[in-house]
């Protein structure tokens, strides 16, 4: 491909690595001014000594690719609580109640029981601050909901956000760090000391244009179901999808056009540049068609929820047309990662986003690939090249997104290529139609046959996505994926594609090699999965201990009636240890594991031993004297699953701790697991 500025791309690489680092290993920050200080000097100088110099010096190369990493790095760390002076950790205490003043800045989907935010800590004991938290609100009877730029006075505690209890479980607390949010407030209606509205924002006033859009939505006559889809596709509005029809669509692997992202971007650019093209006839006018195009397309951004996948494919868009309006060479790679670095430098916490990285490697991949695919067969029919054209851009996008697919969603949809022969080019009128439909909406009622129309589209679409999902042999599902298998996987399908496009002895070397390093990455997961394991689960009210070998596994419960096995966090747990087969029985009083004895004690509190005991497991909240049986079996080590009160937990716990004994709860430090 011509035009590719490969410095673009290794500078994307290394700021990456930055990011990378900065992530996993933060403690290297105290050298970070020293080195920093010394790299950018190095740089100063090695650019004077050889600024006539037609060709840059290795040296001089080493050292710009170091200081990307080394802006990757700064940037992530001064992104974190303890780089922000006035960030509300340094003077907040955790459980302990106090004023805060709190502005909502984003609203998240509710929960059973909750209404859930993102909000801005702007004070705190009439001291200014700043940081996000979760603010979860009990949901009461009158039913009121906060707006962006709402300023809230609560009096309330601090707390730390959910984690993960069990293994291989989705980590909440992880992914809410990555939204910059560090501690959470569970409250209700009657913690709200007073409630205003804050300043304007951006933000918020995009948050009211779509709440109004929807507001008269719903006076139309399409259906609710029919109108979230709507909602879905054009406002990236998706709290009010039913969770049946989500699944399906995840099914069928159409869950894409759910989410506003590139695909939706695309389509309106292919729309808009069509529509203003007629501006290109005047002076200047190639110039004014690419600033209102986009406007437009950062206004779509804005009102569509400004998601990270929304705000790459228009900022890369934005470049492309800018581009395209200086009449200067370009290439799409070269807007890719250009927009790829500036979004990263402008937030690096953006990387660690799942639909940031498949946006970002979908559209890498149909840049890459597709172009050597479509030229495989040669289409002289117009509706076969069409069609033609879809099938590669699926293949293409399909093969770079699955690693992590499975590594995330640990499911392959196998009619995802029929899906999106047919759906591709509908959405294409769906969200044309959707934008008429909205638009009319905003300046009249919209007529009631448009309105059934586009239900009706969509309806249709409903009816094709529930018969691909209700294939469900052809939905592979429970495909244990690990992140070193998502590494080899992206060697492998790296060195496969450019051994296709060329061959030769070095490249088929390669490709060897990436074979040869999946191959054993595959028995080094296997190895490891095969291990022995003894874990006793979190799980409210419930009991459930599982001992794992190689692919099978025992599940103990109190229960066996129940069909824990399918359920979490037992389902989730036999994907990550390749669990194939399963057997459930009642939860033993008495049993060892690596020669440790192991004792149960359920409600009725009777142990029935002598011996000494290294480890007892406290289940279904027993009526015992922890200190006589402390007395009595001496145990190592004593565990409280989550099946026991609170209150109970918490007396054990003192009484432990007064006799310096371990002391282990489910509850507060998740599953406990013996190897």
């Amino acid at each position: 491909m011509k035009f590719i500025n490969v410095a673009v791309v290794r500078f994307s690489v290394f700021l990456t690595l930055g990011i990378l680092l900065a992530h996993f290993f933060p403690n290297f920050s105290r050298y970070l001014i020293f080195l920093s200080l010394f790299c950018f000097g190095m740089l100063v100088v090695l650019w004077w000594r050889g600024r006539k110099q037609l060709i840059p010096t290795v040296l001089f190369g080493i050292a710009t690719y170091f200081c990307f990493l080394l802006i990757g790095y700064v940037n992530y760390q001064l992104r974190q609580p303890n780089a922000q002076p006035r960030h509300y950790s340094h003077v907040a205490s955790l459980d302990t109640t106090a004023l805060f003043t709190l502005k909502v800045t984003a609203i998240l989907k509710p929960d059973r029981y909750n209404q859930k935010y993102i909000a801005e800590v702007t004070g705190y004991n009439n001291r200014h601050t700043s940081g996000k938290v979760l603010l979860s609100v009990k949901k009461d009877s009158t039913g009121s909901k906060f707006t962006s730029d709402d300023l809230l006075l609560v009096h309330a505690a601090l707390s730390e956000t959910p984690g993960s209890l069990n293994p291989f479980q989705f980590d909440y607390a992880a992914y809410l760090r990555t939204l910059k949010v560090h501690h959470q407030f569970r409250i209700d209606s009657e913690a709200i000391v007073k409630r205003s509205k804050g300043d304007w924002s951006l933000r918020g006033s995009a948050e009211s244009i779509r709440a109004h859009i929807i507001s008269k939505l719903k006076q139309t006559s399409i259906g609710v179901e029919e109108r979230s889809i709507l909602q879905a596709l054009v406002l990236g509005e998706r709290n009010e999808i039913d969770p049946e029809r989500y699944k399906a669509y995840a099914a069928a692997g159409a869950i894409h056009i759910l989410a506003v992202s590139g695909l939706h971007v695309g389509i309106l650019f292919l729309l808009l540049s069509q529509l203003l093209y007629p501006l290109c006839r005047l002076p200047h006018g190639a110039l004014v068609r690419s600033i209102l195009i986009v406007l437009l397309l950062w206004g779509f951004a804005l009102i569509a929820g400004a998601s990270p996948s929304v705000v790459r494919a228009v900022s890369m868009f934005s470049f492309f047309t800018f581009a395209q309006a200086s009449r200067r060479p370009t290439n799409s790679i070269n807007t890719l990662f250009l927009s790829y670095m500036v979004l990263l430098l402008l937030e690096p916490l953006w990387l660690f986003h799942v639909g940031f990285q498949l946006s970002y490697l979908a559209v890498f991949f149909i840049l890459w690939v597709q172009p050597f695919l479509f030229r495989l067969v040669h289409c002289k029919n117009i509706i076969a090249k069409k069609l033609w054209g879809i099938i590669t851009v699926t293949l293409s996008a399909q093969l770079g997104i699955l690693p992590l697919s499975l590594y995330y969603f640990h499911q392959f949809p196998g009619l995802f290529l029929l899906t999106n022969i047919v759906i591709l080019p509908f959405l294409a009128l769906l969200l044309a139609g959707g934008i008429v439909v909205i638009v009319w909406t905003l300046i009249d009622e919209v007529p009631k046959l448009v309105a059934e129309g586009y239900a009706t589209a969509i309806e249709t679409l409903n009816a094709f996505v529930d018969w691909v999902a209700g294939k469900e042999d052809l939905l592979f599902s429970n495909i244990p994926f690990s992140e070193t298998q998502v590494l080899a996987a992206y060697v492998l399908i790296i060195v496969c594609i450019l051994l296709l496009k060329k061959w030769n002895g070095k490249r088929v070397i390669k490709a060897l090699a990436g074979i040869l390093l999946f191959i054993c990455v595959l028995f080094w997961e296997k190895h490891r999965a095969s291990q022995q394991q003894l874990i006793v689960f979190q799980k409210n009210r419930h009991s459930v201990i599982a001992y794992s070998n190689a692919s099978e596994m025992v599940l103990y419960t109190e229960d066996t009636s129940q069909g824990i096995s399918s359920t979490f966090p037992v389902s989730t747990y036999r994907v990550g240890r390749r669990i194939d087969s399963v057997s459930e029985a009642m939860i033993p009083k008495l049993f060892a594991f690596r020669k440790q004895k192991i004792l149960v004690v359920d409600s009725l509190g009777v142990y029935g031993v002598k011996d000494r005991i290294n480890i007892v497991i406290l289940t279904q909240s027993p009526k015992l004297h922890l200190d006589r049986l402390i007395d009595s079996l001496r145990p190592d080590l004593i565990i409280a699953d989550g099946s026991n009160y609170t209150s109970y937990v918490n007396r054990w716990k003192a009484t432990c701790q007064k006799r310096k004994l371990p002391f282990y709860h489910t509850g507060a430090r998740g599953a406990f697991i013996l190897e």
